[in-house]
């Protein structure tokens, strides 16, 4: 089972989806705005990915610069912000198994098929 966490209005996120679908991976699809990830769940990827929060962070969104941009913020406060407001989530992220990577570009997520 492949898990796409998905925004269905992101270009990236419906282009990343597609090439699944083409791969015919059987899919768990999270609508994570609808549905945040848990901060377990969010642990668990960010291990996966092998990164530290802030880089899984959108620092464009307003969120993130009107509320924590240029501010001393630990690996815990930027897990609960994105739990919080799951907006400041990149996306797409897709999970297979031990395995996860960003959907960005689309092409990224062949590495974990």
């Amino acid at each position: 089972m492949t898990t796409i966490y998905h925004n269905p209005r992101c270009s990236k996120s419906r282009q990343t989806l597609q090439l699944l679908e083409d791969k015919k991976e059987e899919l768990d699809i999270v609508k994570y705005l609808e549905q945040p990830p848990t901060k377990a769940e969010l642990k668990r990827i960010l291990e996966l990915l092998n990164i530290k929060p802030i880089a899984l962070v959108r620092k464009n969104e307003q969120i993130w610069k009107d509320n924590f941009k240029g501010k001393e913020v630990s690996q815990d406060e930027i897990i609960d912000a994105m739990i919080k407001n799951p907006k400041l989530i990149e996306r797409p992220i897709v999970v297979k198994g031990n395995k996860a990577t960003i959907g960005r570009p689309p092409e990224n997520v062949l590495t974990i098929l």
